[in-house]
C-alpha cells in the first residue's frame, strides 16, 4: 500500500512538474526575450530622437516610456501563461490609472503643456517673452514649469499650463523690431519743420535702419497737440536704448527748431452773473 501511494505521488509530481515546468520555462523565455526587445527598442528610439533634434530633456523620458510600456505588456503576457485572468488585471490597472489621473490632473496638464513647449519651441532659453502675463528673459524651460527673469531681476516661475494654449509674445524671435512713438507739437508750430526735424533725428542715429524706411506722419489732431506717429526700425537688441535716446533728442531738437512740446491744458471761462 505504501509503495502504491508513493508511486501515485511521484506520478502527480511528475505531472505537475511537466505542466508548471513548461509554464515557468515559457514565462522565463517571454520575460528574457521581452526585456531584450524593450531594451533594443529603447536604444533605437534614443538614437532616432537624437537625430531629429528633439529637446534633450524629452529624450530620456520618451525612451523610458517606450521601455516600461513594453515591459508592462511583457508582464501581462507572463501572468497569462500562469493562468492569471489578465483582462480583469488590465481593467484594474486602467481604473487605477484613471483615479491617479483625476487626482493629478493639474500636474498632468502642466506636464503635457511642457512636452508641447519643448517639442514645438515657441521660445528657448535667452529669449525675451511675455507669457502668463509676465515679461522677462527665459531662464529655464522644464517639463512642469518655466522660469523667467524679469527686467528688475526677479525670478518668476510660471506653470506650463498657464503658458501653452495662451497668447505667447516672443520679442526675440525676429531680428528687427519697430519702435512705435507718438510725438506731439503745438497747433501754432510749423508741421513741416517739425516733421523734418524728427526725420533728421532719425537719420542721424546709426541704430535706425534705412530698410524698412522710418515712417513719420501726422496721425491725430489731439486736444492740445498735433500728434506725429514715428515708426523707425532697429535691431531687436537696440530697441529700448534707441527708444530712450530718441525720446530725449526729439524734445531737444524740436525746441531748438522753434517747436514746442505741448502739455494738456484746459481753458476756464468765467461769466459774470448780474
Amino acid at each position: 500500500m505504501l509503495e502504491f501511494d508513493l508511486a501515485t505521488h511521484l506520478d502527480n509530481l511528475i505531472t505537475l512538474g511537466s505542466q508548471w515546468g513548461l509554464r515557468v520555462l515559457g514565462a522565463l523565455a517571454v520575460l528574457i526575450l521581452g526585456r531584450w526587445i524593450a531594451k533594443r527598442l529603447r536604444s533605437i528610439t534614443h538614437e532616432a530622437l537624437g537625430r531629429t533634434g528633439m529637446e534633450p530633456m524629452l529624450i530620456p523620458f520618451t525612451t523610458s516610456m517606450v521601455y516600461w510600456g513594453l515591459m508592462a505588456f511583457v508582464g501581462i503576457a507572463v501572468l497569462g501563461l500562469f493562468g492569471v485572468p489578465t483582462a480583469s488585471f488590465v481593467a484594474v490597472i486602467g481604473a487605477a490609472g484613471l483615479a491617479i489621473g483625476l487626482a493629478l490632473q493639474g500636474t498632468l496638464a502642466n506636464f503635457a503643456s511642457g512636452v508641447m513647449i519643448l517639442t514645438f519651441r515657441p521660445f528657448v532659453v535667452g529669449h525675451v517673452v511675455e507669457v502668463g502675463g509676465t515679461v522677462g528673459t527665459v531662464a529655464e524651460v522644464g517639463l512642469f514649469s518655466t522660469d523667467l527673469n524679469t527686467f528688475d531681476n526677479i525670478r518668476v516661475t510660471i506653470p506650463n499650463s498657464q503658458i501653452y494654449g495662451q497668447t505667447i509674445k516672443n520679442f526675440s524671435a525676429n531680428q528687427t523690431r519697430r519702435v512705435d512713438m507718438i510725438v506731439g507739437v503745438s497747433y501754432g508750430d510749423d508741421l513741416e519743420v517739425a516733421r523734418n526735424t524728427i526725420m533728421e533725428v532719425l537719420r542721424s542715429d546709426p541704430r535706425v535702419l534705412s530698410e524698412p524706411e522710418p515712417v513719420v506722419a501726422v496721425s491725430e489732431l489731439g486736444d492740445s497737440s498735433v500728434n506725429f506717429v514715428v515708426r523707425p526700425w532697429c535691431d531687436r537688441t537696440e530697441f529700448h536704448p534707441l527708444r530712450f535716446e530718441l525720446t530725449r533728442r526729439f524734445k531737444v531738437e524740436l525746441e531748438n527748431a522753434g517747436c514746442s512740446i505741448p502739455f494738456p491744458q484746459r481753458d476756464v471761462h468765467l461769466h459774470e452773473v448780474a
